[in-house]
């Protein structure tokens, strides 16, 4: 599929890239389609994601959500990646890098959990990952 300019920005997502599905346009970056919006009188689904922040050489896996209330609230450098899920998921993460834990839900910035991270990231940015992950729901 061919990118294009979308002619305004994403509804959802604010992505300006377009692609045409079916003779409609379609956000390139959350998949939302052009002109649609969501309905304001309707709380947009829940997604949860486990978030790695890092602040130096420190990283902090949490999970929300709420995204961007949370990340707000917590001083951080960097998102690095979002991953889908919830506590249990946060909690499976925690005990695979207990060995380079810090304290509460922050951890030395290791090669392991570069390398997780770097495997758990999509392509592109953690919020137009966020956003796709919304858009699906939305859709349903």
């Amino acid at each position: 599929m061919d990118e294009d300019a979308l002619p305004g920005p994403c509804a959802l997502c604010g992505g300006r890239a377009g692609v045409r599905v079916a003779g409609a346009w379609s956000c390139a970056a959350c998949g939302w389609r052009y002109g649609d919006a969501p309905d304001p009188d309707l709380p947009l689904p829940r997604i949860d994601v486990v978030y790695y922040l890092r602040y130096r050489e420190r990283v902090k896996i949490g999970t929300t959500w709420r995204p961007r209330q949370r990340l707000a609230a917590i001083r951080h450098d960097e998102l690095l990646a979002f991953e889908r899920g919830g506590r249990p998921l946060e909690q499976q993460r925690h005990r695979q890098f207990a060995g380079i834990r810090e304290g509460g839900e922050w951890f030395t910035l290791h090669p392991s959990l570069a390398e997780h991270i770097a495997a758990t990231r999509s392509a592109t940015d953690p919020w137009t990952q966020y956003a796709r992950w919304l858009s699906e729901a939305l859709r349903r």
